[in-house]
């Protein structure tokens, strides 16, 4: 099993062994100690044996020392809880220089730190026996010696992970090489406040934990880097150019200074050494900073720090960090710490973090799967052999090329269909579930393509009823002439813009999509435009402008609230509405965004939720016992006059929406025989007058 845990380090899962090796106790030929490893060879860089000091089979042996057959020298049994006293023998082997758990133990117990390899992985002088080998040959070797002194016990075994190198695909080994660190810890304190104050708010919440986990363990950060390319450590090694005067080594951080620039920095050398600057020499660390570390002053940098620019000044702090979850501490904490340090201040009073992308089958996207989703290919649209052949162009094992055209042909038999910019923005913003992954699926951003044209036909539609010459009051405000289903569109409208206000305020954004999709959809589409089409063809000019001028109001105020997901449609048909007035903004990207339009009327909506009931009830009779351009008689008997008020209220738009030539409401009443009956509700039946021979 192989998991990637940066662009070029693998952890390859694979069975390896154990090998069980004694140790001899320094002066007894009889009384040993055995201690398990999978790297014989790193043992001559040990520096002590460690076991657990609550594990009664070695306590006689706690302060003791063994002897190390090669080195020939006494190392200490050391007592340390991190010892596994049920894992192998319980006896472990501590080689701090090549170990990154033994690294702590030595530090701990202040061993010493032995290095065994040389860069090219051989074994260096430590020990003449075994110089110079390759590590693998030294594992061999070193083995069949111990054989050879009687100090090998036996092989099991192992499973372990291994970190492996993806360029040249060798087993990575820790040195330990001199590096630069950062110390963290007041940095880390004040980011954990910030968050506990309020300061700094994390949504979704949960991830308060992750924060808190990483900043109160927070340890010391490397930021030396050995790349070609990222800003170069402004550090520099200090030499003479008089004999006289004492030489440092590299590892002797009072030779290193630092400085903005060379000449910053060689003035500090000559204060230090109070040496004339003349016979100051410097070099220049090769190292650049950690890339972390270069992206942590992005924030303040991008704005002319550290000169005090104008935009410096207008625009730290910003207002909110969005980015995804998996780089919280890398990249977020970061900012935080140089931001507080640097700045003074927080970059940001809120993070909103995203979730991550999977595949439809909640696997993380991998190329040698196959199932890396490329966005533009979802916006263009792909073909299956085009797919294919982005496989073989890259730099895939063959082996995992076909596994991977194999996953192609599993998920998109026939290719990426074209679905443009806005439906897949829509599909990934009605995805994003608050701490969740997004499990994505191609057909849903396909489905909101055909979303994106509904609503295109649906306003062109709407501007073929408002007519060639219509102009929109100035004002959106309501006249006395709205009939009950212009006023319920307004409530639905108002109700849409609540939520999709509220759902903005809280970083919810599946309510924010399914308040707009519903709108548009379900509502305007569904039912206003189909109940509007008679009253758009009367005479009565009064219902015709009010009508009108209700719908002007939904499509400019849908399409505002769509914006924000779909800027390219959105703009296009906003630029094809006819304008309020003068002033009206030149585009939908810098309009008011809709907020509090008071229109919410909630009796009204649960009248019309009645009359969509017994609606819903005549169209399913229809689909069951007639044909589609049948229009029926329906009788709706109720149980009360007050159940049949919404009926009789409106009950021109029912007949409209039911397909019927007629519907009566009875109250105390029977209906006609020879009907089909639907009862939506207790309190009402639907009886639909059947074709004689369907009767």
């Amino acid at each position: 099993k192989i998991k990637q845990i940066n662009s070029s380090l693998f952890l390859l899962c694979f069975l390896s062994v154990f090998f069980f090796l004694r140790s001899l106790l320094h002066g007894s030929l009889d009384e040993e100690i055995v201690v398990a490893t999978t790297r014989v060879e790193t043992m001559l860089g040990d520096t002590a044996v460690a076991v657990h000091p609550k594990d009664d089979r070695y306590k006689h042996l706690h302060g003791k020392t063994v002897w190390h057959p090669f080195r020939k020298c006494e190392i200490p049994i050391i007592c340390d809880d991190f010892v596994e006293m049920d894992f192998g023998t319980g006896a472990v082997k501590i080689t701090p220089a090549h170990d990154h758990n033994d690294y702590d133990v030595g530090k701990k117990h202040d061993l010493p730190f032995l290095t065994m390899l040389t860069d090219d992985g051989n074994i260096n002088a430590i020990c003449e026996q075994f110089k110079n080998m390759p590590r693998f040959a030294a594992r061999k070797t070193i083995l069949e010696a111990l054989k050879a002194e009687g100090l090998y016990r036996e092989t099991k075994d192992h499973p372990m992970v291994v970190p492996i190198c993806s360029r040249s695909k060798d087993i990575v080994e820790p040195l330990i090489k001199p590096q630069w660190f950062c110390n963290c810890n007041e940095m880390a304190r004040l980011a954990v406040q910030a968050v506990k104050d309020g300061e700094l708010r994390l949504v979704p919440n949960m991830h308060n934990k992750t924060w808190f986990s990483w900043l109160d363990n927070i340890r010391d950060w490397c930021i030396s880097r050995q790349l070609w390319w990222g800003h170069r450590i402004p550090a520099y090694f200090v030499t003479f150019t008089d004999d006289s005067l004492p030489k440092g080594e590299d590892l002797d951080g009072t030779y290193w200074v630092s400085g903005r620039t060379e000449e910053e920095a060689r003035q500090k050398a000559a204060k230090q050494f109070n040496v004339d600057a003349s016979k100051v020499l410097l070099k220049q660390d090769e190292d650049v900073l950690d890339t972390w570390f270069s992206s942590a002053i992005f924030p303040f940098s991008i704005l002319g720090w550290p000169d005090q620019t104008a935009d410096l000044k207008r625009f730290y702090p910003n207002s909110l960090l969005e980015t995804g979850h998996d780089i919280l501490f890398f990249w977020v904490a970061r900012m935080v710490f140089f931001g507080t340090k640097l700045m003074g201040k927080l970059p940001f009073p809120e993070v909103y973090l995203h979730a991550m992308v999977r595949d439809a089958h909640g696997r993380k996207m991998s190329k040698s799967l196959g199932n890396v989703i490329d966005p533009v290919d979802v916006i263009q649209g792909i073909t299956l052999e085009e797919l294919h052949q982005q496989l073989r162009t890259g730099n895939l094992d063959p082996k995992e090329v076909e596994r991977a055209i194999k996953g192609q042909k599993e998920d998109y038999p026939k290719g990426i269909p074209e679905c443009g910019t806005d439906a897949l923005r829509f599909a990934l913003c009605a995805y994003t579930a608050q701490g969740r992954d997004i499990n994505l699926d191609v057909n849903r951003v396909v489905g909101y393509r055909h979303f994106c044209n509904k609503l295109w036909n649906a306003t062109k539609f709407a501007l073929m009823n408002l007519g060639e010459g219509y102009q929109p009051p100035t004002s959106p405000a309501l006249s006395s002439d709205e009939s009950l289903v212009d006023r319920w569109i307004l409530s639905r409208l108002s109700a849409a813009v609540d939520d999709v206000n509220s759902g903005f305020e809280k970083y919810d954004f599946p309510t924010v999509t399914t308040a707009c999709y519903n709108f548009w959809l379900y509502e305007l589409c569904d039912v206003y435009l189909e109940a509007i089409k008679p009253v758009i063809g009367s005479g009565d000019e009064k219902a015709k402008a009010a009508a009108r001028n209700t719908l002007y109001t939904c499509l400019d105020t849908g399409l505002r609230i769509l914006c924000p997901f779909m800027p390219f449609l959105t703009e296009e048909l906003f630029q094809r509405l006819p304008r309020r007035s003068d002033n009206t903004p030149p585009s939908i990207c810098v309009c008011p965004f809709p907020e509090n339009l008071g229109w919410r009327d909630e009796s009204l909506e649960a009248d019309m939720r009645f009359v969509q009931e017994v609606i819903h009830a005549v169209r399913s009779m229809r689909t069951q016992h007639l044909t589609p351009k049948a229009r029926p008689d329906v009788y709706v008997t109720c149980t009360a006059q007050e159940v049949a008020d919404p009926l009789l209220r409106m009950q021109a738009t029912a007949v409209t929406l039911a397909g019927a030539t007629r519907l009566e409401v009875l109250v105390g009443q029977s209906a006609p025989e020879g009907c089909a009956v639907v009862s939506p509700s207790e309190k009402c039946q639907v009886h639909m007058v059947l074709p004689e021979k369907e009767n």
